[in-house]
């Protein structure tokens, strides 16, 4: 995945909770109206909306919008490919986390029984 300093030509990204489109914009290198375009088409894109149906971006959102344009600009991906990509790595993160809950309550189960056989 790609992280906030990981990208040589973008912008680092500030240590702020919320940005506007206009900042989001420049730290991803990508066009306002193209960014509206992406959270129609990338589910897990969902800036926060306040008054006047302004959005304001998370820093979470900023890193997926430069894995996005990543995948698209750089990798060749089209939308489509680019959605199942990153629908396939939250899958695996969630297998992933669900195997080590898996691990650790079998270890606790483990101590459980041995203290039960005493």
């Amino acid at each position: 995945m790609l992280e906030a300093g990981n990208n040589s030509e973008l912008p680092v990204i500030p240590g702020k909770r919320y940005f506007t489109i206009g900042e989001v914009s420049e730290l991803c290198g990508v066009k306002p109206h193209v960014l509206r375009y992406w959270e129609q088409e990338f589910p897990s894109l969902r800036p926060v909306k306040r008054r006047g149906n302004r959005r304001y971006y998370q820093r979470h959102d900023v890193i997926l919008i430069r894995q996005i344009r990543s995948l698209l600009y750089e990798q060749g991906y089209t939308i489509g490919g680019a959605r199942q990509k990153l629908a396939g790595q939250d899958a695996q993160e969630d297998t992933s986390q669900s195997q080590q809950i898996i691990r650790q309550m079998r270890l606790e189960l483990e101590e459980i029984l041995k203290l039960l056989k005493r």
